[in-house]
């Protein structure tokens, strides 16, 4: 109850796939394969989580390169709300998403590093 003695209504939040099939993701487990359907090479969604700072834009500009180096048709998404960021488990930023599956955090990686653990996720 808040404090007008009103019942405060709980969301439901479950973070969704960046393939905009509407496919819930939940974050403690890993994409499936009927999860995003239209996922090229077995990646469906690549977030990096930032506060908005330097290093953030870094690594979001590493990603963006990675991907387009890599020939991926996924759009990079770049989250700066902390609520969001928080849902991830994520203590130190800029932080690398791939899949809803966080791959790294607290670094700013090279487009190479980038690629590297695409791959990764790939296989």
């Amino acid at each position: 109850m808040s404090l007008f003695g009103k019942k405060k209504e709980e969301e439901k939040k479950s973070p969704a796939c960046a393939c905009n099939s509407g496919c819930p993701v939940s974050k403690t487990t890993e994409v499936t394969s009927d999860c995003c359907s239209n996922a090229q090479d077995g990646i469906c969604c690549v977030k990096v989580l930032g506060s908005g700072c330097a290093s953030c834009h870094a690594l979001y500009e590493s990603t963006k390169e990675a991907v387009q180096k890599m020939g991926l048709a996924v759009e990079v998404e770049y989250v700066t709300d902390l609520q969001k960021v928080m849902e991830y488990g994520v203590m130190s930023m800029p932080a690398l998403v791939v899949n809803e599956k966080v791959v790294s955090m607290g670094k700013v990686l090279k487009p190479a590093d980038v690629e590297n653990l695409l791959n990764k996720s790939i296989s």
